[in-house]
């Protein structure tokens, strides 16, 4: 193979298409979230917030952002995905924040709620998949007689964590680009 034959094979796996992480759907959305995430002042973290509303939703529904409980309480709402997208965003914002500007904890923290955000400050202050797990399981244990809550991972079981989603930030970051996180979490 001469260098011209290897110069077109390089460039032609350069043009191949990567098979995209985020769903059409979510692409959908792209715009009014970064208008959202301007004006909250988080529009780099634009990526990541696609990213949860892919692991959320698939960007399908009223509700994309799954932002119900962060607004009232419950689940269902937000009906309109504009007030969800907005919502959802102010949300993360408002964790991330908190979180000081950690993305992993915040992302957790949109899954658990901001209490997770005291639990890791008392326990170091740093996000940890362990301590996710042991909050998981302490919300669980005090909530598991609602019947409200059940195991969303079979993994989650063994730990008795089924409160929230123990592998959220994994799954979240899953979407990302590994340089649009990098970027973010070295700000």
């Amino acid at each position: 193979m001469n260098n011209y034959d290897i110069g077109q094979e390089i460039a032609s796996s350069l043009r191949t298409e990567k098979e995209p992480k985020l769903s059409t759907n979510v692409l959908d959305y792209e715009e009014e979230v970064r208008s959202y995430a301007a004006k909250e002042g988080i529009e780099p973290y634009t990526e990541v917030i696609l990213a949860v509303m892919m692991q959320e939703s698939g960007g399908r529904g009223n509700d994309p952002m799954q932002a119900s409980e962060s607004l009232c309480g419950e689940v269902g709402c937000i009906t309109e995905p504009k007030c969800s997208i907005e919502q959802g965003v102010s949300y993360f914002g408002d964790v991330l924040e908190r979180a000081d500007y950690d993305v992993k904890l915040a992302l957790q923290s949109y899954n658990f709620g901001p209490g997770f955000i005291e639990f890791v400050m008392e326990r170091g202050g740093e996000y940890t998949q362990e301590l996710a797990i042991e909050f998981s399981a302490q919300k669980y244990d005090e909530l598991r007689d609602t019947g409200i809550y059940s195991c969303i991972r079979e993994e989650a079981e063994q730990y008795g964590a089924c409160y929230g989603d123990i592998y959220y930030v994994d799954a979240v970051l899953g979407y990302v680009e590994e340089s649009d996180y990098k970027a973010v979490t070295n700000m």
